[in-house]
C-alpha cells in the first residue's frame, strides 16, 4: 500500500510517500517570508501553500517514479491549524481522491504528531506517556492505544513554542524564536536571571507568567545591557521553561507509573530537552529532527496505519481548525 501525506496547518508545506511501512521521501517546504513580520501570517501562509503544493507532489513522484495510479490513499490534515491552511491541503486532496479514485483520510494533527517519533524509532507498547510540546500546542497525553487518548495536563495560556516565539521577539532575535533563543543561550547564564519555574495545579501548563517575568526583568535594563546580556536573558527563559515540562513530565510518572515517554513537536528539537530527558527513570525517545516540525510524512506514517485498518473519511469531510484529541 502507497499512502500520499499533505500537511497545510500552518507555515509550512509538507508531503510524503509512505509505502509498505516505509517511508519513501518527505518534503518540507518552510515558509521564510514570515520572519520578516514575527510571526505568521494565515493570508500569506495560504497563499504560499497553494503555490508550492502541487510542484512538490510532482516532484515527490517524479524522485520516486511513483505514477498517480499507483497511489492507494490520500492522507491529509483537516485540523487543527489556520483554517486558510487547512483548506488548502484538503480540498487539494478531495479533488484528487474524486478524480482518481483514491480513498482519503482526514488526519488529526496532534495525533500525527504523537507518533512521529516511531516513524524511525521502534514503537513504545501502549500505554506511554506523549508530551506533544510545539508552538500551537503543550499537552501531556496517556496514550492508550492508536486514537485512545487521555488528556494528563494542557497549557491554560501561550503554548511552550509560543513562549519561545514571544520571548525571542521582545529581545530582538528572530523568527521562529525556538532555534534562535537555544544558540544564544548556549553562549549565556542560565542563572543569571531567576525566573519563577511556572507550576499551575496538576499536570497542566503555563507560560504567560514565564514571559512576563522576562518582560519585567527586561525593561529593568538600559539599552547597554539589553544587547549585553541578551544571551543571559535567553540561557534563564531557556532553563525555566524546559524545567517546568521536565517537572510536570516527572510528576506524570510518578503518578502513572508508566516509564515510557514520548516527546513531540518542534520544541522536542530542543538540546536542553533532550538533555534533561536523559535523566529521567525512564525510556524515552523524540523524532529525528526532520520530523520535529509539521511535516508529511508523520500525516502519511498516520494515514497508512488508519487505512490497514480499514478506516476512510468520505469527500465530505471539513477543515476543524480547534480539532481536539
Amino acid at each position: 500500500m502507497t499512502v500520499l501525506g499533505i500537511e497545510t496547518s500552518c507555515d509550512e508545506t509538507g508531503v510524503a510517500l509512505f509505502r509498505d511501512g516505509k517511508l519513501l521521501i518527505n518534503k518540507i517546504y518552510s515558509q521564510e517570508v514570515h520572519t520578516k513580520f514575527g510571526g505568521v501570517v494565515p493570508e500569506i501562509a495560504s497563499r504560499e501553500h497553494t503555490q508550492r503544493l502541487l510542484p512538490m507532489i510532482n516532484e515527490i513522484l517524479e524522485d520516486t517514479n511513483c505514477g498517480l495510479p499507483e497511489i492507494d490513499g490520500v492522507a491529509v490534515t483537516y485540523g487543527p491549524g489556520l483554517l486558510c491552511c487547512l483548506l488548502v491541503g484538503l480540498n487539494f486532496a478531495k479533488g484528487l481522491s474524486y478524480s482518481h479514485n483514491i480513498p482519503i483520510i482526514g488526519i488529526n494533527h496532534l495525533e500525527a504528531h504523537i507518533y512521529s517519533p516511531f516513524i524511525t524509532h521502534k514503537e513504545f507498547t501502549p500505554p506511554f506517556l506523549s508530551l506533544l510540546v510545539s508552538g500551537g500546542h503543550t499537552q501531556l497525553i496517556k496514550v492508550n492505544g492508536l486514537g485512545e487518548y487521555e488528556v494528563l495536563g494542557h497549557t491554560l495560556d501561550d503554548a511552550c513554542g509560543e513562549a519561545f516565539d514571544k520571548v525571542s521577539k521582545l529581545i530582538g532575535l528572530g523568527y521562529p524564536g525556538g532555534p534562535e533563543i537555544e544558540v544564544q543561550a548556549k553562549k549565556g547564564s542560565a542563572y543569571a536571571f531567576d525566573f519563577p519555574v511556572p507550576d499551575p495545579e496538576g499536570l497542566n501548563f503555563s507560560y504567560s507568567g514565564l514571559k512576563t517575568s522576562v518582560l519585567y526583568a527586561y525593561k529593568k535594563l538600559s539599552q547597554e545591557e539589553r544587547i549585553r546580556r541578551i544571551q543571559d536573558i535567553a540561557a534563564s527563559f531557556q532553563r525555566v521553561a524546559i524545567e517546568s515540562l521536565i517537572l510536570k513530565l516527572e510528576r506524570a510518572i510518578d503518578e502513572t507509573g508508566i516509564r515510557c515517554v514520548s516527546v513531540s513537536g518542534g520544541v522536542s528539537a530542543n538540546g536542553l530537552l533532550k538533555k534533561h530527558l536523559g535523566e529521567l527513570d525512564a525510556k524515552w525517545v523524540v523524532p529525528d529532527q526532520e520530523f520535529t516540525m509539521d511535516n508529511g510524512a508523520m500525516v502519511a506514517f498516520l494515514g497508512y496505519r488508519l487505512f490497514k485498518k480499514g478506516i476512510k473519511s468520505d469527500l465530505i469531510i471539513r477543515a476543524e481548525p480547534r480539532l481536539s484529541l
